[in-house]
């Protein structure tokens, strides 16, 4: 028996909100409402969309009986309010990362859903992209042994742009250059192959522009279970890349946009003959695993399972704090030059 579509709104119309929108409706939502303080943005996208309400406050579409869920893509610093006011109003939410710069307020955005019994999903897409699914359920089923280290990268260069707009390039608009832009993900990622980390050790530079955050950042990750890291972002490339690379005892994995066709190789030694340089290798084709949008579209169709019951939420809040945790840490390790333990970071 088919579902009724889920009724969702969509709170925050910028450039991620389009990703949010196309991801609903690969799932077969239906998108109801939007909301932004900017007034000729809700114009522009109920007219792009094809949507009847546009509201220019978000508690206007929160107080819409029709709304069943929404996503957050305001600026961080909204992330908090919206998220409890909706929680209030019994609206599960998809908040896009980070969840918020602050821990306590991450703290307060999970216990209002906590206690509204309200699903809460964290925007950290690349736990739903198709090849790094994949390569959690081989982890979790051995596949690779032990994990013994793992290399995680995100980074671009603004599409080849001079500078960097001011609402990422100064401190007081971003909270952080792409050790938080981009790093969050990969902190995320890495928790969720590798599981708790003990400590961290970062170096942050600017290189490139002339900015007041880091363009260019490498974290090195120790992991309560011993695995470790290497985590590396950058404004500083040529191009778009992310990737992970994966080793264990028994096998490896990689993963990297940059081939014409990104695909997740487990590389492996069960045949006789296999030599230094040449392994077993098994290749693993997903659709949508390249394209951010393919990613979004995955994630969205997470969380309106969980809100059906159908799978455990695939990014928690409690998983978002711990990667702004994470961020934290490494700004603290970078300013003071020596290795700060994860748990210090209150």
């Amino acid at each position: 028996m088919n579902q009724a579509p889920m009724k969702v709104g969509i709170i925050g119309t910028g450039n991620i909100s389009s990703a949010h929108y196309n991801g609903y409706l690969a799932a077969g939502a239906e998108v109801v409402a939007i909301a932004d303080i900017n007034e000729s943005m809700v114009k522009l996208r109920q007219k792009e969309w094809g949507i009847a309400k546009g509201y220019t406050d978000y508690k206007d579409l929160l107080a819409d009986p029709e709304v069943e869920a929404v996503s957050i893509t305001t600026p961080n610093a909204v992330h908090h309010p919206v998220t409890v006011a909706a929680a209030k109003a019994g609206v599960h939410v998809l908040c896009e990362k980070p969840i918020s710069m602050s821990l306590a307020l991450a703290q307060d955005m999970i216990d209002a859903c906590r206690d509204a019994n309200v699903v809460l999903q964290i925007g950290h897409h690349m736990r739903s992209n198709g090849a790094a699914f994949h390569a959690k359920k081989m982890i979790d089923r051995g596949d690779l042994g032990d994990i013994t280290f793992m290399r995680l990268r995100q980074a671009h260069d603004w599409t080849g742009d001079a500078t960097v707009r001011d609402s990422f390039g100064k401190l007081s608009n971003s909270g952080g250059g792409t050790l938080l832009d981009n790093g969050c993900h990969m902190f995320d990622l890495a928790r969720y192959f590798a599981g708790d980390v003990k400590d961290l050790y970062a170096r942050t530079a600017t290189l490139k522009f002339d900015i007041e955050v880091e363009d260019t950042a490498v974290v090195s990750v120790s992991f309560e279970s011993g695995t470790l890291a290497s985590i590396e972002n950058a404004w500083t490339a040529t191009g778009w890349e992310e990737g992970f690379w994966i080793y264990g005892t028994k096998g490896s994995l990689e993963y990297t946009n940059r081939w014409e066709n990104p695909v997740l190789k487990h590389r492996f030694r069960e045949s006789p003959g296999t030599t230094w340089g040449g392994t077993d290798v098994a290749v693993y084709d997903f659709q949508s695993t390249g394209p951010e949008q393919g990613n979004h579209a995955r994630h969205i169709a997470n969380f309106i399972a969980a809100i059906r019951g159908e799978r455990d939420v695939i990014c928690t809040g409690e998983d978002g704090l711990e990667a702004v945790r994470m961020v934290l840490a490494s700004y603290e390790s970078a300013k003071k030059n020596q290795p700060v333990l994860l748990n210090s970071v209150a």
